[in-house]
């Protein structure tokens, strides 16, 4: 039994040793940051996001929900990395920040986002 044991973890090290080796982007700072890369990936959330399935059932909810929170979170790396991704961050924050305030999609909401879309159309 402690054979099999040990011989389980060697296995299990080892396999997360490779799936580290492989997915190793050379990166390890946090001086290497990528703001654009950020800002990039932030705008591509918001443009798979679908407002109108926030509130749907199962997976297109989740997904909408997902999207959105992951913009805002992207956005507010790429700020923190270079100030020129402000605008972007602050207009989906204001959007969340309303959303969060009426849980609805109304007209404030909409006019944030559709200025985080225009931002991310100049990128």
């Amino acid at each position: 039994m402690v054979v099999s044991l040990l011989l389980g973890l060697a296995l299990g090290g080892g396999a997360v040793a490779v799936v580290w080796a492989l997915s190793d982007t050379g990166s390890s700072s946090a001086d290497e940051a990528d703001p654009h890369g950020d800002a990039s990936a932030a705008c591509r959330a918001l443009d798979g996001f679908d407002e109108s399935k926030y509130t749907a059932k199962g997976s297109a909810g989740e997904i909408a929900m997902n999207r959105y929170a992951a913009a805002g979170a992207l956005s507010a790396s790429a700020a923190a990395g270079d100030a020129a991704y402000r605008p972007l961050a602050q207009a989906i924050r204001r959007s969340q920040n309303r959303h969060a305030q009426v849980f609805d999609f109304d007209e404030k909401v909409k006019k944030d986002l559709d200025e985080a879309r225009s931002i991310c159309k100049g990128l």
